[in-house]
């Protein structure tokens, strides 16, 4: 098997790079944070709520997240979840793509900087 050079390598780092980049370009809408369903319990003491065995209030779709150092919480819609559930799929996707990304371009910068110390 033949040895790439230098320059091979780093062409093909490159391409993975620019590779990872759009498919990053092409993920749509983000949102940070989770969404889950709650159930929940309420303080009059005769809702069913509260009997034996207890009946929640639910499900409750719910939205949550770091705004400015805050934690926001909302509560959504059947389709504001399913969108909300699509926007932080998309977040965590560009994610994975941006630490692949890192990685690729850690082993181009210790190629870069090993030539330079050798070149």
């Amino acid at each position: 098997m033949a040895r790439t050079t230098v320059e091979e390598r780093l062409a093909e780092y490159d391409r993975r790079h620019r590779e990872l980049a759009a498919q990053i370009a092409e993920i749509g809408i983000v949102a940070a944070g989770s969404v889950t369903r709650r159930y929940t319990r309420c303080a009059s003491a005769g809702c069913r709520c509260n009997a034996e065995p207890p009946a929640p209030h639910g499900p409750y779709w719910q939205w949550t997240a770091k705004v400015n150092g805050k934690t926001v919480t909302k509560r959504l819609t059947d389709r504001e979840a399913q969108l909300y559930q699509e926007w932080v799929g998309n977040d965590r996707r560009i994610r994975a793509l941006l630490d692949q990304i890192r990685t690729v371009d850690a082993k181009a910068a210790e190629l870069l900087l090993k030539e330079s110390v050798n070149g």
